[in-house]
């Protein structure tokens, strides 16, 4: 299943953006927002957004998002890296 979005020309045609990257950077926006609203996790929201993690983790701390990151998360990545 898959959503389209429809953004109407004037809307579109109000964005102070080069045409050819209005797309990629309302992806962006969206997964950068429903990120900072618990509504998707990080790697979903990277996936929307098209970016690595790295740029999506910059992209967040240009905004002043804070990453969601669990103690369970924690205990994951240090079991992961033999730390425990």
């Amino acid at each position: 299943m898959a959503i389209h979005l429809e953004i109407p020309d004037a809307v579109a045609q109000a964005m102070r953006l080069p045409a050819g990257e209005q797309e990629r950077r309302v992806l962006v926006e969206l997964a950068v927002t429903l990120y900072a609203q618990s509504i998707l996790s990080f790697g979903k929201s990277r996936q929307l957004s098209g970016l690595s993690n790295f740029e999506f983790g910059m992209a967040l701390g240009r905004r002043g998002i804070p990453r969601h990151y669990t103690e369970e998360e924690l205990k994951d990545d240090l079991e992961y890296a033999g730390c425990q």
